[in-house]
């Protein structure tokens, strides 16, 4: 449940005073030492948000953001960075920046379907069984045509029709010896048109035949080349360097000591990226402010967009918001309402460039890259906004923290081809052992803490 609240309810929450709404007979309290921390530690707004669950076991100021005001926040900093023109080799992945136009009828010219024999329906209206095939004609040749009712050409799939032929027969139908063809089924089976695909039937010249935003795929590079489209233009990526932090990250090549762990937050979120054909930068950063805050720098001044990871929780070692701070960069929000991922630090530079700051457990980074980043990216790319399904929960959960839970799922189809959701047994954000068998995060609303098999959720798949 929310409460809004204005400054006095504030301040009298800071005197020790109740506030609050009744909520089955019980008034939800406001701790007075959270509030005098929370007033003396952020600028006084016109309206604050409470929180309370509605059992009430949880209550107390909130300084985070719902995951809800989060997205809406981050998608409203997206970035419309140009167009380019690339040769279409070079296209795949990218986001069409230009609808794709027919440049003639497709098909271009009447032309059969079969293999087998074209004709003269009026020659079937007559009765004609038997005809001489006056030549074979392939595909792309010139079209031949036919002088009476009975001659055939033998024609092959995908070869023009001449305008004087209307109806197709196929071999199946058919028997061929010594230069003739007979037909071989009853004539009164036999269609005027039939294995015919008319010129113009998909698309006539200068329809739309792709919209602009789409990802160029394999299919949209093949429809391109039929109309001569051997450059497209595309948007530009945004320039990213993504940044991993810590003392005890090494790279994936060394052998670590018994106190170091591998870096993985890197590769995964290149890879991600790699989705959109972009090359990202990669940097890794030790626990040291100095070194941190001239990083930050100058990336800042060469890079469209920071992609961070680690350095933004509560711990001694997390310099990450005060380097940004002191670099002049706009804090957002910091901290969501929501498990992984709840450091999560998102602003933007005076100059306009955009921080993704994420807590650095390798869960809270995949699932913030997903329900966060990629959304961004596909507003600002000018894609249709990839939004969640549904799936039915195949097991309870109960979840305490007054937070929205993302929890990893493997989604599958049952016999009445519904979507299901089955959670995967994890030992908190910092296991990352499952994100290969599970395939998606269902996102469990904050006002509840018992979550029952066969109810319906929002999922985020990342296996697409």
């Amino acid at each position: 449940m929310l409460i809004r609240s204005n400054r006095n309810q504030l301040e009298r929450c800071a005197q020790g005073q109740k506030i609050g709404r009744r909520t089955e007979g019980n008034y939800f309290k406001r701790r007075s030492e959270e509030a005098k921390r929370w007033l003396g530690s952020r600028k006084i707004k016109s309206q604050y948000k409470f929180h309370s669950r509605i059992n009430g076991n949880y209550w107390g100021i909130m300084g985070m953001v719902t995951v809800e005001e989060a997205e809406k926040i981050i998608l409203s900093q997206y970035k419309d960075f140009g167009t380019e023109e690339l040769f279409y080799e070079n296209a795949l992945d990218r986001i069409l920046a230009e609808n794709l136009i027919a440049d003639r009828d497709l098909p271009p010219f009447d032309r059969p379907t079969v293999d087998g024999i074209a004709l003269r329906f009026a020659a079937i209206e007559k009765g004609i069984c038997n005809f001489k095939i006056k030549a074979t004609q392939a595909a792309g040749e010139k079209p031949v045509t036919i002088d009476t009712d009975l001659e055939c050409v033998e024609i092959m799939t995908g070869a023009a029709l001449d305008s004087a032929i209307d109806t197709v027969v196929r071999y199946e139908d058919l028997k061929i010896a010594n230069g003739n063809a007979c037909i071989s089924i009853d004539l009164h089976t036999i269609k005027k048109g039939q294995n015919i695909h008319r010129k113009g039937k998909d698309k006539k010249q200068g329809e739309i035949l792709i919209n602009s935003g789409q990802k160029i795929t394999p299919a949209v590079l093949g429809i391109a080349a039929s109309v001569g489209k051997t450059k497209l233009l595309v948007r530009r990526n945004p320039k990213i360097v993504v940044i991993s932090t810590g003392d005890e990250m090494i790279s994936p090549e060394a052998i670590p000591n018994d106190f170091q762990l591998r870096r993985s937050n890197g590769i995964t979120t290149k890879a991600l990226l790699k989705r959109f054909n972009i090359d990202s930068d990669l940097l890794h950063l030790n626990d040291n402010f100095d070194e941190i805050k001239k990083e930050l720098e100058q990336c800042i001044t060469q890079y469209d967009v920071l992609l961070i990871s680690g350095g933004v929780s509560m711990g001694k070692f997390d310099f990450v918001p005060q380097a940004l701070a002191e670099l002049a960069t706009e804090k957002l929000f910091h901290k969501i309402q929501q498990r992984p991922g709840k450091p999560f630090w998102f602003g933007k530079t005076l100059s306009d460039k955009l921080v993704f700051a994420f807590p650095g457990n390798p869960v809270s980074v995949f699932m913030c890259l997903h329900r966060y980043f990629i959304p961004w990216l596909e507003k600002s790319l000018g894609m249709p906004l990839s939004n969640p399904v549904y799936a039915t929960l195949q097991n309870d959960i109960s979840f305490a923290p007054a937070l929205q839970y993302f929890a990893q799922v493997k989604l599958n189809i049952n016999p009445a081809a519904q979507l299901t959701a089955e959670t995967i047994e994890t030992n908190g954000s910092g296991d990352f052992s499952h994100l290969a068998s599970a395939n998606a995060f269902i996102e469990l609303p904050l006002a509840k803490t018992e979550f029952k098999k066969g109810e319906i959720y929002k999922v985020w798949r990342y296996d697409l």
